[in-house]
């Protein structure tokens, strides 16, 4: 031990024993009883620290959202007015419109139009019989992208015998356009694959708006899952289907841009793709959401059936109305 530790020890004892001798043990309890005294109320003083159990700082159990958002006890549906040019109609008051929920009319709380951004999955078809049509589709989804406003979000998977992420969430159009160019057509056609992988990569989003933009020239011929597998995933999502079919009608998209909302387009020749991405792009970004509450005061986590109508007046019109379906009521 070196002298600088043993210093301390040394003159600590010599002060105590000298202590000790000049004054007698009552007077140094007496003192020391003192000292413990004054300092209680500093020690009361003293911050307090509350220690949470370790229990409660885990993450509490998320609960999956319904097909149709629901804010609080409110059922918000999205509702895309077209009229006989495909031109959206977006002067509508609450008025015009009438809401069923299996059957039963609900009474309508707000209708306004759907602004804020979005996030959009692109489902591209890179089979083999695209061999010929890349460089018209790549500039449809150039075409898409120049719409795109502050906050959007895009990702990109395509798809052959099985799909891909080629890109992940981003706001770059370019990046996007960059990743494009590296796909190259092979093989058949997992669509039903596709959609179910975009699905999966939108519980990645960031908006609350969310969409899923398929590209295909065929039908499927190569996927795990089927069509009615695809369909009730969709049904379960928060997420609108679009879809460009090219030369051949997409009858399964039909089915699926109807129950989410969305729209399917069918295109005879490559030359009308740019009117039709045009017609996409106006109808997307111009929608009503209406607000609702239901009815049903059940939370049974069954499929309930969502209907649209315009009011007697307005149905005379050459209008078409889209909206979702229907949603998934909250389990108990």
């Amino acid at each position: 031990m070196s002298y600088f530790n043993i210093r301390p020890f040394f003159w600590g004892e010599i002060l105590r024993r000298h202590i000790v001798r000049q004054f007698p043990v009552p007077f140094l309890t007496a003192l020391a009883l003192l000292a413990l005294t004054a300092a209680i109320p500093l020690r009361a003083q003293e911050p307090k620290v509350s220690i949470v159990p370790e229990k409660s700082l885990r993450p509490r159990t998320v609960t999956p959202r319904p097909t149709i958002r629901l804010d609080k006890t409110m059922v918000l549906v999205p509702v895309t007015v077209t009229d006989a040019g495909d031109r959206p109609v977006t002067d509508l008051a609450l008025d015009a419109f009438k809401v069923f929920e299996d059957n039963v009319e609900q009474k309508i709380a707000n209708v306004s139009q759907e602004d804020g951004p979005v996030s959009v999955g692109f489902i591209f078809d890179a089979s083999s019989s695209m061999k010929n049509r890349m460089d018209v589709s790549i500039k449809a989804i150039e075409q898409f992208l120049k719409s795109m406003m502050p906050g959007d979000e895009y990702f990109l998977v395509s798809f052959s015998e099985k799909p891909t992420v080629v890109n992940g969430f981003t706001q770059s159009a370019d990046e996007i356009l960059g990743a494009l160019s590296s796909v190259r057509p092979e093989g058949w056609t997992a669509l039903h694959d596709a959609i179910c992988m975009g699905l999966h990569q939108m519980k990645f989003a960031k908006n609350t708006r969310k969409a899923l933009f398929v590209l295909t020239d065929g039908g499927d011929n190569s996927s795990r899952f089927s069509e009615t597998e695809v369909r009730t995933m969709v049904r379960e999502a928060d997420v609108r289907v679009y879809s460009v079919g090219l030369f051949d009608r997409p009858r399964f998209l039909e089915k699926v841009a109807a129950d989410t909302g969305g729209q399917s387009y069918w295109v005879h020749k490559l030359k009308e793709l740019p009117e039709t991405i045009d017609r996409l792009s106006r109808e997307f970004r111009n929608q009503y959401v209406l607000a609702y509450s239901s009815n049903n005061v059940h939370n049974d986590g069954k499929y309930r059936r969502v209907r649209v109508e315009l009011l007697e007046s307005l149905r005379r019109l050459p209008v078409n109305v889209l909206w979702r379906r229907g949603y998934y009521a909250p389990p108990d």
